[in-house]
């Protein structure tokens, strides 16, 4: 469950963010320069994070959220790590938002028309196997296309609803999605990333430092993204609500 980050206090949210342990950095050795700026310390060698700053920049970053929902402008949920594949599939299909949670595909942002129609193509066979139109081939031929079928759905069915570049990607841990994120970077799709001291920030429009590798600090920060692009949509259309409501007046 989201809370409204402005609803809240900041110290409020600092705390519940450390009660979810989202301090916790990684050791000493490990930390990457650029994160210097949002870390607090060390305690018995590990790095312990600034939630203070942790927390501002959650804030700019549900703002830019909230302004795409707002644009009609979708993200994409990626997690891939076993610490994150789950938790951000379940937050995308509760928010329904495109997602990534198993292996992102090389060229998903760089070759999107290709992309595109492989999607294309797993909707164009499920549409088929729905109306029965499958059944003029042989049995042999039904066992390849379910076999192409099963691949697609794989890699491609979370991005079905994925018509054109999204806004921005969410990323948990860049350095595990590196690839991701030099893609979106090289098309200019901005990223908004959970990092934690490891990872490497420089070009991240979106930088939130904190733990990225525990269920309930991944859950929380990926939960809040997704609900103020939500609130953005929200907004929007009822914004269009009103518009046609005054027109429909001045008609009248």
């Amino acid at each position: 469950m989201s809370i409204d980050i402005k609803e809240i206090s900041k110290e409020d949210l600092v705390k519940k963010m450390f009660d979810l342990g989202a301090h916790f950095g990684y050791a000493r050795e490990s930390r990457h320069a650029s994160t210097k700026p949002f870390l607090f310390g060390l305690k018995n060698k590990t790095v312990i994070i600034d939630l203070e700053k942790t927390a501002d920049s959650l804030a700019e970053a549900c703002e830019f959220a909230k302004s795409l929902g707002l644009a009609k402008k979708t993200i994409i949920l990626v997690g891939t790590k076993k610490e994150a594949s789950n938790v951000i599939k379940n937050i995308a299909v509760e928010y329904d938002l495109p997602y990534v949670g198993e292996r992102w595909i090389g060229g998903t942002m760089t070759n999107f028309k290709q992309i595109r129609s492989r999607i294309d193509r797993l909707v164009d066979l499920k549409d088929q196997e729905t109306k029965g139109e499958l059944s003029k081939y042989t049995k042999k031929e039904r066992g390849v296309i379910a076999k192409e079928v099963k691949d697609l759905e794989r890699y491609f069915e979370s991005l079905v609803t994925l018509n054109k570049l999204p806004g921005a990607i969410f990323v948990v841990d860049p350095k595990k999605e590196a690839i991701a994120v030099a893609e979106a970077i090289k098309v200019k799709v901005p990223v908004i990333a959970l990092a934690n001291s490891d990872c490497n920030i420089e070009n991240i429009a979106y930088p939130i430092v904190a733990n990225d590798a525990q269920l309930k600090v991944i859950d929380f920060f990926a939960r809040e993204i997704a609900q103020a692009h939500k609130d953005g949509l929200r907004e929007g259309a009822q914004k269009e609500t009103e518009k046609v409501a005054e027109a429909s007046r001045v008609v009248a």
